[in-house]
């Protein structure tokens, strides 16, 4: 599951650069090119060689796309420029200017990766607004309290779950724009927890239903991952969940007596 349970995320701040890549890149990343054959090369030095220049040329092509994302558009014939002049020991730069001058790229990075951050949690604070204020007209729909928005399709039967209590239940998970973002249907597996364990949006929805219920839930980010996010979820997301009920355990009693009479009749029969 991603992440519905309750986590501390310490505060980050999202810095793209050419020191520190922020992926892999797998062969199978390769963009619907053909296997180069075995006769291009005459040994396996060469081999590694040439796969070791593929690996760097796709990490830096994607690395100039994520500097674009935030608004820095990097010259891609500078940067091939400084990997040949290198390889050649002819850097236009001193050692001591390619510091500063990576620090000072740093900066800005950080910097525009703030600002984007900032953007993107105010568009998504507004655009969840106004989902959640077309949701809260249709039929069926209910606001809590707390700001919860959910509409109970099937109520179920028994009692309805405690804190305490550990549940079971399949679900699906979207942003907004339909964007899933976790499936427990499609996993084939359904998810069991303790009911106080998952964001307050979850905790609080799920004692709408009983057993067997099925809930729709449209939480505001405060009660879900708020201004932080969590990765594939972005900050200020409000989120959308259809959840069954599947079944309900109710924790054991702490203070449960031992059966006296049945340890009696049980050392009997010894």
């Amino acid at each position: 599951m991603k992440s519905l349970f309750k986590v501390t995320l310490l505060a980050t701040t999202m810095a793209v650069t050419l020191s520190a890549p922020a992926f892999a890149a797998p062969a199978a990343a390769a963009k619907d090119a053909a296997p180069a054959s075995n006769a291009a090369f005459k040994n396996d030095d060469q081999k590694s060689a040439y796969a070791l220049g593929a690996s760097l040329g796709r990490y830096m092509e994607n690395s100039l796309k994520e500097q674009e994302k935030l608004g820095i558009k990097l010259d891609k014939a500078q940067l091939i420029a400084g990997v040949q002049d290198a390889f050649a020991d002819k850097s236009k730069l001193s050692d001591q200017e390619i510091e500063q001058t990576l620090q000072a790229f740093e900066a800005r990075v950080k910097t525009s990766a703030q600002a984007k951050m900032e953007k993107d949690a105010k568009e998504n604070a507004d655009k969840g607004k106004a989902f959640r204020d077309t949701f809260a007209k249709e039929k069926g729909v209910k606001t809590s309290s707390t700001g919860l928005l959910y509409k109970v399709d099937k109520e179920g039967t028994g009692d309805a779950p405690k804190d305490s209590d550990t549940v079971v239940v399949n679900y699906k998970g979207t942003l907004i724009d339909g964007k899933e973002f976790d499936n427990s249907y499609t996993r084939g597996e359904p998810l069991s927890f303790r009911l106080d364990g998952v964001i307050p949006g979850w905790t609080e929805g799920l004692k709408n239903i009983k057993k067997g219920g099925k809930i729709k839930m449209v939480i505001p980010p405060e009660l879900a991952y708020g201004k932080t996010g969590v990765p594939g979820i972005p900050a200020n997301s409000t989120l959308v969940f259809d959840v069954e009920l599947l079944d309900i355990k109710p924790a054991p009693k702490a203070d449960a007596k031992p059966d006296v009479a049945a340890e009696a009749e049980a050392a009997k029969s010894k």
